[in-house]
């Protein structure tokens, strides 16, 4: 097939389908929205050029790389890939590939179409599916550590997206994770399946990390296992909506130079959430899920250690759970406690600033106390009970509050010395606290940056209300919800609707083309015009100009320069 034949071909087939149907090529192949593209024609060229093709090689499953291999060899495109081929403007309706696909595919000449060899793997044992078990404990742990930990902080990320050095380090110091490639790993894994959200610098919790973490570990697991399948490349995926084998991923998409890095990446991902054992074997409670189906918890649940509901509160402010604590109230008791270890038994320890945290985040002190007391196997402490009452009695001694008339932030106390203190403090730089006639500090910033300035600073601040009533502030700051999934039809409505506009009558549309390719080339051209008496005549031309409606050419035979109206040409054929 010529190149001019297919693209007009594919400039035909195109017209054919409908919005949707371009818009998802379009996102397929990488188009630009912003393309210039002027008509059906002009799509159909670029798709067909040859660093087009290239970059929608490495996106086709194994079975498509194979048809089309095999079409480069000279075998007919089998029916299993042809219809997804044509969908993707890499072959005709007909069938046959187009010119420059086949080029494109024997320059890239994977290595990976040939069969996978088969893997002999130790059958499954109950040993490996008890470690499979306490990695799916173990990880669903680490991920909710990974989470508080980005609740306080948000995790920092390096130009290329990653986590940066420094925040490895603060995963492993916190006890998030043991390595760093672990800490890669599992942030990786949070954000796929959507408990990261990101912004330009950082991992921040999304909303629905934050929901994740009030859930029971054995929710969590499952929440994420499916959401995991979900995430899995296509090409990973089997028409049932489970997965294929896993030995067959490295080759799942052989135009791809990364696909057996990817492919380790994943199976990793799912090794760690128990969904597969450390030899790759589909663990029982992940059978269904691979099938399409959902998780079998209750094949999960006896052999995830048991969790407790309470603690031992010790004289010597620390908190020790006797084994895993549920996790709604390990988050709670992380609110008003720092996590000192974390294994089956883990210890917590009070301190003023942790309670006076808790209190800024909305505890009272009956609350802490009730909280504790409904949780606790030795009672309240009394040096525990005396730092929650002290802190109680502190908090709130500096009020902060925004004027919503001047724009401007008031801090006030009765506390002359705490005043002054304020007003000099070199750490407080940031927020130009300026002293009034009333005996007051006021600031241009806004009330809750100097809330947590003052915070930072150790003074007993609290946010109050227009009415003098404390009201509540979470210092962390949530990823944006997840956006809604930006809709090809959507993105490229200005390019479908140019491209319709520009349709008109394709025959005439496409011998413009011709014509205008012919002029650029000064090639010699056969011109077939119909003439008034309805017969038709051939003039041999070389093709120099073209506008105004009309073609112009030196013809070869008579030695002349021809203007022929494009209204009466028929059709030009190039002359070798």
């Amino acid at each position: 097939m010529p190149e001019t034949s297919a693209q007009r071909a594919l400039a035909v087939s195109l017209s054919a389908r409908s919005d949707d149907e371009l818009a998802a090529l379009f996102a397929e192949r990488h188009v630009s929205p912003s393309s210039t593209w002027r008509d059906m024609f002009d799509a159909a060229e670029a798709l067909l050029e040859p660093a087009s093709v290239a970059r929608g090689l490495p996106a086709l499953s194994r079975v498509e790389a194979d048809a089309l291999v095999g079409a480069a060899a000279g075998t007919p495109v089998p029916a299993s890939a042809r219809e997804r081929l044509v969908t993707r403007a890499l072959v005709a309706d007909d069938g046959i590939p187009f010119p420059s696909v086949l080029d494109a595919v024997r320059e890239a000449s994977p290595e990976g179409s040939t069969d996978a060899e088969p893997l002999h793997r130790t059958p499954l044992t109950p040993e490996s599916v008890a470690a499979a078990s306490e990695a799916a404990f173990t990880n669903a742990a680490c991920v909710a550590d990974i989470l508080m930990q980005t609740l306080e902080a948000p995790l920092g990320r390096i130009g290329t997206g990653s986590l940066g050095a420094t925040e490895r380090r603060r995963l492993v110091d916190a006890g998030a994770v043991s390595t760093s490639a672990e800490a890669d790993l599992l942030v990786g894994l949070a954000a796929d399946v959507g408990l990261l959200g990101a912004n330009d610098r950082a991992w921040l919790v999304s909303p629905e990390g934050r929901e994740w973490l009030r859930l029971p570990t054995l929710d969590r697991w499952a929440h994420t296992a499916l959401a995991l399948r979900d995430a899995l490349p296509r090409v990973y995926r089997d028409d049932d909506g489970g997965w294929i084998p896993t030995e067959q991923w490295a080759q799942a998409t052989p135009f791809d130079a990364d696909s057996a890095e990817r492919a380790t990446l994943w199976i990793r991902r799912l090794v760690r959430w128990g969904l597969l054992d450390a030899a790759g074997h589909v663990t029982p409670w992940a059978e269904p899920l691979s099938h399409g189906g959902d998780v079998d918890t209750s094949a999960l649940r006896d052999l995830l250690p048991p969790e407790v509901d309470r603690v031992y509160l010790q004289n010597d402010l620390t908190a020790i759970a006797p084994g895993p604590l549920a996790p709604h109230l390990d988050v709670r008791l992380r609110a008003m406690a720092a996590r000192e270890s974390r294994a089956q038994a883990s210890s917590y320890r009070f301190s003023a600033a942790t309670i006076g945290a808790a209190i800024t985040s909305g505890e009272t002190a009956d609350s802490l106390r009730e909280f504790l007391t409904s949780i606790s196997l030795t009672g309240l402490p009394q040096p525990l009970a005396y730092v929650i009452e002290r802190t109680s009695a502190e908090h709130g001694r500096v009020r902060v509050a925004a004027d919503p008339e001047t724009q401007l932030t008031h801090v006030r106390t009765d506390d002359e010395t705490l005043l002054r203190s304020m007003e000099v403090d070199q750490s407080l730089r940031s927020i130009a606290l300026n002293r009034t006639d009333d005996d007051e500090l006021i600031s241009h910033v806004a009330a809750d940056v100097v809330f947590w300035a003052l915070t930072d600073a150790h003074y007993p601040a609290v946010a109050v209300d227009a009415d003098g009533n404390p009201r509540a502030l979470e210092r962390a700051k949530l990823a944006a919800g997840a956006p809604p999934s930006a809709d090809p039809l959507e993105i490229y409505a200005p390019l479908l609707q140019r491209l319709r506009a520009g349709a008109g009558d394709s025959d005439a549309a496409w011998l413009e083309r011709e014509l205008d390719q012919a002029v650029r080339a000064r090639a010699v051209v056969d011109v077939t015009v119909r003439l008034p008496d309805g017969s038709a005549r051939v003039f041999r031309l070389e093709a120099t100009g073209l506008g105004g409606g009309r073609l112009r050419g030196r013809d070869r035979g008579a030695d002349v320069e021809r203007t022929l109206p494009l209204s009466h040409i028929d059709g030009v054929a190039l002359v070798d």
